[in-house]
């Protein structure tokens, strides 16, 4: 996927090595669980699935206390259960077993989170309800006990012994950098993360994220590991580089699920889970299948086959997506609570077109052929020069590959300095993220014909979020200057160094006179990028942006 090195592809898996030998001697004294049912202990409810998994969840706070399968407890790091957020405290906690299920409902003043267990398998279905801002995120985290799965994806390894930046950037000492913060993935890049080991898998498959934020591209903390013990995530809501704002309501399920090491069963991913069973348990703000609708597109024209294309749905209430074929852009996305949303037709990461359409429960919203126009596609515009393509990311760029799993800072990143020749592999050589404290003022040089120099051309830089405000000023030939462009809205949090590029894409213009050229075809005309903000602090953290792509109209 753009801007991921290769790390990401289409339904990603994380794996997580082989089980440490300390796990490796707890595995060995393994026992099967009893039959299918619930018990109180005083603290916990005690939950036995009737397959190999025996959890509890506290009676006072709704965290999850234990997670025991086949004999080995899973659960806690430093002291601490797995929870909403940090945990949520002082709960009310209830339990009620309908036939085959068993359902742990939480109330914590608006909030409400629910846990499911059903006879004869590994897993616990969980749903999340927020109902206003009183918890200020939506992340559940699962954490693990230390020693028991061996970490080799280690870009999330927390434990390095200095820190970058604030308090969760982190450098070994060979100057790699760690952090939480660096998935590499985009939520429509996986569809579960865990790790295995010992012939045991432990993962967490994700909901369809409806009620979730920052649309297909979203990228946000997924696992971590430190000297403590490991943690995964679900993260429904997450403020960091958002750029849509919060919705409220039932999301799940998502599920904890252990395998004998194998990746979990693909009846658990969003989009094909059937949980039918879960209708008549009576969470508030649930929708059965029959109460949603579908969309489908018998197809899109005028695109650019040489990109993937995706079909993205959103309203204040949800959102959803899918992926649009690539013989002929076809499309088709279920599971939709009924009402009215801006559909949004992506090149790559870059929207192209945007429509509405309204979804009814039961029923199937099938739309013609949608056209995009031409002219909504900049990559279709008649350019003298382009760096980089018009995808919405800053893919091709240098460092760009690097950047959703590392810190600028880090040993491997190339100098983000160093000007530009158009026609010497111009994409490769200018790098993806522009800063005002580190390598404002890059040089772009490139000749003109004698016709195109006695005329006036746009210039265009398109790009993908900015952190402080930051924003592009361009001089050529250092006799004409731009004026300060206004900033688009973008997140006000960081971005350009926790992994994500992603944020509100947005193109600048520059009507450049033709006397700002040079008429000595033969002579490098120069065009100097700065980047001016009056925000930011200092290096990394000053303000800066993210590339999309640049050229120069014809």
């Amino acid at each position: 996927m753009a801007g991921s090195h290769g790390r990401s592809v289409r339904r990603r898996t994380f794996v997580l090595g082989a089980t440490a030998a300390a796990g490796t001697a707890a595995l060995a004294g393994t026992a099967r669980a009893a039959a299918f049912g619930w018990s109180d202990d005083g603290s916990n409810y005690v939950v036995d699935t009737g397959a190999d998994l025996v959890f509890k969840v506290s009676k006072t706070n709704g965290d999850l206390t234990s997670l025991i399968y086949r004999g080995t407890d899973y659960q806690g790091y430093g002291g601490m259960n797995s929870h909403i957020e940090s945990g949520l405290g002082t709960s009310t906690v209830s339990l009620r077993q309908s036939g085959t299920t068993i359902l742990i409902s939480v109330a914590h003043g608006t909030l409400r989170h629910y846990y499911a267990a059903r006879s004869g398998e590994n897993n616990i279905y969980l749903w999340t309800a927020k109902a206003d801002t009183s918890v200020s995120a939506t992340r559940y985290i699962l954490r693990v006990k230390k020693g028991l799965f061996l970490n080799d994806e280690p870009d999330s390894y927390t434990y390095a012994p200095t820190t970058v930046e604030a308090s969760d950037v982190f450098a070994k000492s060979d100057g790699q950098t760690r952090s939480k913060h660096y998935s590499g993935l985009r939520v429509m890049d996986y569809d579960h993360i865990g790790w295995t080991g010992g012939g045991v898998g432990l993962w967490i498959v994700r909901s369809n994220h409806e009620k979730a934020s920052g649309g297909p591209f979203y990228r946000s903390l997924l696992r971590h590991q430190s000297a403590d013990g490991g943690g995964l995530y679900e993260i429904l809501y997450y403020g960091q580089n958002q750029t849509e704002a919060q919705r409220f309501g039932l999301q799940g399920p998502y599920v904890i699920a252990f395998t004998d090491g194998g990746a979990p069963s693909s009846s658990l991913f969003p989009g094909t889970l059937t949980t039918s069973w879960a209708d008549s348990l009576g969470m508030p703000g649930y929708v059965g299948a029959g109460g949603r609708g579908r969309v489908a597109g018998v197809g899109i024209s005028g695109r650019n086959t040489t990109y993937p294309y995706t079909v993205g749905l959103a309203n204040p209430a949800a959102q959803y997506w899918g992926s649009a074929r690539a013989s002929d852009g076809w499309f088709s996305i279920g599971g939709v609570l009924p009402g009215t949303y801006t559909l949004t037709v992506f090149k790559g990461e870059l929207a192209v077109y945007t429509g509405s359409v309204t979804v009814t429960a039961g029923g199937t919203t099938t739309l013609n052929t949608i056209a995009i126009p031409s002219s909504n596609d900049p990559g279709n515009a008649s350019a003298i020069w382009r760096i980089g393509d018009w995808n919405g990311t800053p893919a091709g760029f240098k460092n760009a590959g690097l950047m959703t799993y590392a810190h600028p800072s880090d040993v491997r990143a190339a100098s983000w300095t160093g000007n530009v020749v158009v026609g010497s592999d111009e994409t490769a050589s200018f790098p993806c993220y522009l800063w005002k404290d580190v390598n404002s003022g890059i040089l772009v040089h490139f000749k003109l014909t004698a016709a195109q120099a006695a005329a006036a051309h746009t210039l265009r830089i398109g790009v993908t979020t900015a952190y402080a405000n930051g924003r592009p000023q361009v001089t050529v030939n250092d006799t004409w200057t731009s004026a300060i462009p206004s900033p688009p809205a973008q997140p006000s949090t960081r971005s350009l160094t926790n992994g994500s590029y992603r944020g509100n894409n947005h193109t600048f213009t520059y009507s450049v006179p033709a006397s700002a050229w040079r008429t000595d075809t033969g002579q490098y005309n120069v065009l100097r990028i700065d980047v001016v903000s009056g925000s930011g602090t200092t290096g990394y953290l000053s303000a800066g942006t993210a590339i999309d792509a640049i050229d120069l109209l014809a």
